[in-house]
């Protein structure tokens, strides 16, 4: 019995020693595998800046507040947000009565990068205000912010219009937007838009927008830019050339609220002599409001 105990004793006792080097062995290559990114919930006091990333899209949390009235930059809602603006456009002339729009809407996140707008417009033009027009619009990213050059986002818009004001139109988008430096924003839209029917009224539109942060989350400024081309079916092909620049403010009242400020000063015969923005807007926020991203490459088990 001895000589059988001391036969085996030696073998169990080198199994026994392997043990703790085939399990670390086997758990090395888990403890050394990067995680995928994951968003942990936080309150807005998460966000100190407005170049962090939020969102399932990862996009600077400077997207999420409409910069630039004129040209539109990706996806502001994640799904499940919803926001509401008020706008007042008011155009001047120099040979004719000042004219005033003013809208409200809608904005809702959906899945897939996606996000639905919903309008509502009226004019108040020689002395009368008269509804406009309800639009429907639906914008779509390419991708996740960063993953392509310039953020490419497609944008689709109809406008149901009162007959008194014309007949319906359809409008298309190219929207573009990117950061050039950490304080230093910049936005590009590719307009073509068409009036289905009546005069069958044209317009091809290069909007873009350029902003700098004075204060971080709190106060931007900096220029905005629109040309329009514009011709009717009776004169296709010689339309008018509008051109108007000007300055524009953001300020960030709250971590909600915002309020965009534009003057635009005509540069063509047929541009209005000055086209003004005043939009303020509220973020209701959502289920996905509070997300905030954070890279967990390289965490161990």
């Amino acid at each position: 019995m001895t000589n059988r105990l001391l036969t085996w004793l030696p073998a169990a006792l080198l199994a026994a020693s392997t043990l703790p080097t085939a399990f670390a062995e086997n758990a090395e290559p888990a403890a050394k595998k990067d995680l995928p990114p994951i968003y942990v919930n936080a309150n807005d006091s998460a966000v100190v800046s407005e170049n962090d990333l939020v969102g399932p899209y990862k996009a600077p949390e400077w997207t999420t507040a409409r910069r630039f009235p004129t040209t539109r930059v990706y996806i502001q809602r994640a799904p499940g947000e919803v926001a509401f603006e008020q706008w007042w456009r008011a155009r001047t002339y120099d040979d004719g009565p000042s004219k005033h729009l003013f809208i409200e809407e809608l904005e809702i996140g959906l899945p897939h990068r996606m996000q639905l707008d919903l309008y509502y417009e009226w004019v108040h033009e020689e002395g009368e205000t008269d509804f406009k027009d309800f639009a429907v619009e639906l914008r779509w990213a390419l991708a996740d912010w960063g993953v392509i050059p310039l953020n490419p986002t497609l944008y689709g818009e109809y406008k149901f219009v009162d007959p008194d004001h014309g007949d319906d139109v359809i409008e298309l988008k190219l929207l573009l937007g990117t950061e050039i430096t950490p304080r230093l924003h910049y936005g590009l839209n590719f307009v073509y838009e068409r009036e289905i029917g009546g005069a069958l009224t044209n317009e091809f539109v290069v909007a873009q927008g350029i902003s700098y942060t004075i204060i971080d989350r709190i106060l931007s400024a900096g220029l905005e830019m629109r040309y329009v081309y514009e011709d009717e079916a009776s004169n296709r092909g010689s339309g008018e050339n509008k051109f108007n620049i000007g300055p524009s403010v953001q300020w960030r009242l709250s971590n909600k609220a915002h309020l965009d400020l534009v003057c635009l000063f005509g540069c063509t015969d047929e541009s209005p002599e000055t086209e003004s923005y005043v939009v303020f807007g509220w973020d209701f926020g959502g289920p996905s409001k509070e997300s905030h991203y954070k890279p967990t490459s390289g965490t161990r088990l």
